[in-house]
């Protein structure tokens, strides 16, 4: 009994030395100050325990130690969670692609199209005029505008609407004559992935729910009815470096996030590019040139959660992730995960929502929106955000608890937080304690010279496909 109370103190200093070492390397000095303060009082309990091994309190204390040791680990070994109610999807309706910020931003720089929504939408024209009068993203006016540096994200997603060209105006190709084999296609796929930066691949059936019901971001085809008749959708994984976001809502931010939706298009554009070569039917769906909702498709696809900010959290990177997907007319096994832990974590953090400068993310229930209950956010008070900062904001996603860095000791409390909910709740009061419950915002960009240069490896395949 002795020993294994001494052992345990042990196990625990050395955790907490691993923390104060990933929150130096994370720069958040609390982290590190209480973790080396746990570890100090580790150290002190276990001298004071064998300095005074034969003393009646000693005597008397090991046994209650080493009782509530032994709760505490069988309690954290427990996997359990409530049943959570499956989502109807019986009765969803297409979103109208006319309806997102997006769209109706672009709206600004065609005043017909303008004119021919707010007649069906009279309710949101003056939201948009007072969004319009806000200075564009990277544009001169906003809060943490660089003349030189709001460029670079502007320059790259200019860089992606001029690279988007659909496969159906490219000319036919010679298609061998053996039938496709699926299993060899994904593997050229996930191949093309990792090597382009991919950390995760994963495939569903698409359902007419995922599309948009009518185009709306691009001027050239607003207003048209959205038709992809493909089955399947394979979605693509690309991280952000926590290095950049951790400098949210400043310029770093929106320059990992363009860095990110740039190199996830590239993975789309050459994997419809390997299907279009295999006599295939594919799209695919980037920035700015949507046919569907990548959030839910990549849910479907098992590979982590729409969280309570609406939008997709991998099961590894959290919200910290862009993600770009390519639908074919094939079909493809399926992956599978369950990441229900992620939904009841969802229930009681409430970080983002917290921390949210536009108080745009609720912190009550499930909306209900398009015929069924799922996270969304009050979209004109975000967007309206990003145009006053000239940023794309990511305060949600540098608050969520899911967004640590992919190392040994996150991995640790994340395989913690999947057992049961009091798990996630000793966890958050860690989180709470460790990084703090409220952010503290940056009010001018930071020394440029001072950012990493982000390096990314090849991650190995997700288990499911």
């Amino acid at each position: 009994m002795f020993e294994f109370v001494l052992f345990f103190l042990a196990i625990s200093a050395v955790f907490m030395l691993a923390m104060a070492h990933a929150a130096y390397r994370e720069q958040v000095p609390r982290g590190v100050a209480l973790s080396l303060a746990g570890v100090f009082l580790s150290a002190g309990i276990t001298a004071l325990l064998v300095l005074y091994q034969g003393h009646p309190i000693v005597t008397q204390t090991v046994p209650v130690l080493f009782w509530l040791t032994l709760v505490f680990i069988v309690a954290s070994l427990i996997p359990w969670f409530p049943v959570l109610k499956k989502a109807d999807t019986a009765n969803i309706e297409q979103f109208d692609e006319r309806n997102h910020m997006f769209a109706r931003g672009n709206l600004k720089f065609h005043p017909e199209l303008g004119n021919r929504y707010h007649r069906s939408h009279p309710e949101k024209k003056a939201v948009d005029e007072e969004i319009w009068r806000l200075p564009e993203l990277g544009e001169p006016g906003s809060k943490f505008y660089d003349r030189y540096v709001s460029s670079i994200s502007d320059s790259a997603f200019d860089l992606l609407d001029r690279s988007y060209v659909p496969l159906s105006n490219r000319p036919p190709v010679a298609v061998p004559a053996e039938p496709v084999d699926p299993g060899k296609l994904m593997e050229a796929v996930r191949i093309t992935a990792f090597q382009y930066g991919a950390v995760d691949v994963g495939i569903t059936s698409l359902k007419p729910y995922h599309l948009y019901s009518i185009a709306g971001r691009q001027a050239g085809n607003w207003g048209e009815k959205v038709e992809n008749h493909h089955r399947t959708a394979i979605v693509f994984v690309v991280p952000m470096s926590n290095a950049y976001i951790r400098h949210a809502p400043s310029l770093p931010a929106i320059l990992e996030s363009a860095h990110c939706y740039v190199e996830t298009a590239k993975i789309a554009h050459i994997v419809a590019e390997i299907l279009h070569r295999q006599g295939l039917s594919a799209t695919a769906h980037v920035d700015g040139h949507y046919q569907l909702i990548c959030a839910p498709l990549a849910e479907a696809a098992g590979m982590g959660h729409v969280g309570r900010m609406g939008i997709f959290m991998h099961e590894v990177y959290g919200p910290s992730v862009r993600l770009s997907v390519v639908t074919v007319d094939f079909d493809l096994p399926e992956t599978k995960g369950n990441h229900e832990y992620m939904e009841h974590f969802c229930n009681i953090c409430k970080k983002c929502a917290d921390n949210c400068p536009s108080r745009a993310i609720p912190h009550g229930e499930k909306p209900v929106s398009r015929g069924f209950a799922h996270w969304s956010v009050d979209q004109e008070s975000c967007y309206r955000f990003w145009r006053k900062i000239g940023t794309d904001c990511a305060v949600c996603i540098r608050s969520c608890p899911f967004s640590k860095p992919d190392t040994l000791m996150h991995r640790i409390v994340r395989g913690y937080i999947r057992r049961n909910p009091l798990n996630q709740r000793l966890a958050l009061l860690g989180d709470d304690l460790f990084y703090g419950r409220k952010l503290k915002l940056p009010t001018r960009n930071v020394k440029w010279k001072k950012l990493p240069a982000v390096v990314r490896r090849a991650a190995p395949p997700h288990p499911g496909c």
